[in-house]
């Protein structure tokens, strides 16, 4: 069984109480918990959250709700405690609550990426880079992979560097990917990821995946040419809504 969970805090540093924000007459939370339930793939979605004020709104829409501990390192950490006592799931996907965009037909290649690697723990999504702000913007996360799409490496930095030439025409000597920040693991090794230490690349770049990689585990890639859109700070969102209509996403 799918079972897809979505970590949701209030406590955000950037952006506090941001899986309750309006969009258009609903909370980002409640869009991103509908498009993922609209995901064939999925056969349960449970909210992971530890503050009281989203487990009651979660709940006012109908959602199943698990209230977590404060103190996880990240969201992948929530989702294993969400998961612990879910026996029945074969594979739990993460699914971000700042992506009240997010494309049911991603949820269901995600889903898919990792089945077509019963050897592979782990999978998740990138898509081309065609955008230069995109690929120098720290905030967008680089990524490269195997001819066998295994990831490598993400970093927050332009990867691969190109010798020889000028960054401004990187995009015109080679391919680069950006990561989509959604996974799929295998129950029993997002238990195992939830114990691992901290490794000194996490650290450097603040990802989390690079402990996982640092670690020995191997992801398989996806590759999407859907966008994903990501709300980090108030001003992301006051700029979709002055550049979106509803009919343009739901």
């Amino acid at each position: 069984m799918v079972v897809a969970v979505i970590p949701a805090r209030y406590a955000s540093t950037r952006f506090p109480g941001k899986p309750l924000v309006d969009i258009w007459g609903k909370s980002m939370l409640q869009r991103v918990w509908e498009r993922v339930c609209m995901a064939t793939s999925v056969k349960r979605v449970v909210i992971a959250t530890d503050d009281e004020r989203i487990y009651e709104h979660a709940r006012s829409f109908g959602a199943e709700v698990i209230m977590t501990r404060a103190d996880h390192r990240s969201g992948t950490d929530r989702c294993a405690e969400a998961v612990a006592g879910i026996e029945a799931a074969d594979i739990v996907l993460n699914i971000q609550g700042d992506e009240p965009f997010v494309q049911p037909d991603q949820i269901n290649l995600l889903v898919r990426t990792l089945r077509e690697e019963p050897e592979c723990p782990i999978a998740t999504l990138v898509k081309r880079i065609c955008d230069q702000e995109e690929l120098f913007s720290p905030n967008v996360v680089k990524a490269v992979f195997s001819e066998r799409r295994r990831a490598l490496y993400f970093s927050r930095h332009p990867i691969p560097f190109v010798r020889g030439a000028a960054p401004e025409t990187w995009l015109a000597k080679t391919v680069f990917y950006k990561h989509i920040g959604m996974y799929a693991f295998r129950r029993s090794v997002l238990l195992q990821l939830a114990q691992l230490p901290d490794s000194p690349l996490e650290q450097a770049e603040s990802l989390e995946q690079l402990r996982w990689l640092a670690h020995g585990y191997d992801l398989a890639v996806g590759i999407t040419e859907q966008e994903s859109i990501s709300i980090d700070t108030p001003e992301d969102l006051q700029r979709l809504l002055a550049t979106l209509k509803p009919a343009d996403t739901f």
